[in-house]
């Protein structure tokens, strides 16, 4: 692998728009991809946890990472996930996003089935010594298979193709012990977090990049975040990821995941569609709350006319303490409605 191809900076995990028929809206998958590149990402993330791979049938999956990669045109780089429901299927979809141009995948550990980590590095083994393209490491202990620090060391080590990990667990101390345990050997193997919430704390302390939800609904401020951690201006990046974390917390508390991502970017102007998990009506999201949060927010951050109308509560431009305790009351009053905490 060439060093200087490094994955680096925000991927962006999109979500994907349905027509009304709960198909794959494509034209309106196209706008979105246009406005997430004019908005500075890096990179592109699709058939993630965000972009609902799992609701999607594997030709649905080949045909959104097909849309994106006509549309992207190589402007940025794309880091597709390729996780199929066995080795030999993973392995075709890597072969079918190689033959696309796809810079790299991204394989989630097996999932379902609990393995230990002798089994999750023989799966990941099978695959980087079969695979034609990069393969990014998936590490979401929440819905699959952990990957611990000896197996990531290991596959590292054995594997060329096996170029970086994802992990979205927002541990941060597990972070830098792969870090640790990596880096030495492999310089040019890149640590992706996955986790919003912990993105400039990890940057810090020496991931490359992240593949954030939020980067789908703010693109600009996550990527606002990254350049400001990157060039050490530590006092307004810590502001920024303060609120990114408000943000998140209320995208992610206030519908089953990833709707409140979705209500969000309906907000940013996209018609995402009805969503293919069936929901009752108490669990629709809260739009009043969010798009409260998500106006200011922009406002807050100079983007005064997105969406249009800017911040529509009468905040003032800067947001203070008290301010930002009040959204984060409105939003915990709401969770406690829902009896989520």
């Amino acid at each position: 692998m060439n060093p200087q191809s490094k994955l680096s900076g925000i991927f962006t995990p999109n979500l994907v728009p349905y027509d009304s028929r709960g198909e794959i809206n494509e034209p309106e998958l196209r706008r979105y991809i246009d406005w997430l590149i004019e908005k500075g990402v890096h990179g592109l993330y699709p058939n993630g946890s965000t972009g609902e791979f799992t609701r999607f049938t594997p030709e649905e999956r080949r045909r959104i990472v097909a849309i994106i990669a006509d549309q992207t045109r190589g402007r940025v780089p794309i880091l597709a996930g390729a996780a199929e429901a066995n080795v030999r299927e993973t392995i075709k979809a890597c072969e079918y996003y190689h033959g696309l141009g796809i810079r790299a995948v991204a394989i989630v550990a097996p999932f379902y089935y609990k393995l230990s980590p002798a089994s999750v590095y023989a799966y990941f083994k099978e695959i980087g010594d079969n695979t034609p393209i990069d393969v990014t490491l998936y590490n979401i202990p929440m819905f699959a298979s952990p990957i611990d620090v000896p197996t990531i060391q290991r596959l590292s080590e054995e594997c060329e193709k096996i170029v970086a990990i994802k992990d979205s667990s927002g541990d941060i101390p597990n972070m830098i012990r792969m870090i640790q345990a990596v880096r030495p050997n492999r310089p040019e193997f890149s640590f992706l977090t996955g986790w919003d919430a912990a993105l400039m704390p990890l940057l810090l302390s020496g991931a490359d990049g992240g593949t954030n939800a939020s980067s789908g609904v703010v693109p600009e401020l996550t990527r606002k975040l990254y350049d400001l951690t990157m060039s050490a201006q530590l006092d307004e990046a810590r502001r920024v990821q303060y609120d990114l974390l408000t943000l998140f917390d209320t995208m992610i508390y206030s519908a089953e995941f990833p709707e409140g991502f979705r209500a969000a970017v309906e907000l940013r102007g996209f018609q995402m569609g009805q969503g293919r998990q069936p929901i009752t009506s108490e669990q629709k999201t809260d739009i009043s709350t969010l798009s409260r949060t998500l106006q200011c927010m922009l406002s807050e951050h100079g983007f005064t006319n997105e969406p249009i109308g800017g911040c529509a509560t009468g905040i003032t431009e800067e947001l203070g303490n008290n301010d930002v305790s009040q959204i984060v009351q409105r939003v915990v009053a709401e969770l406690n409605r829902r009896n989520l905490l």
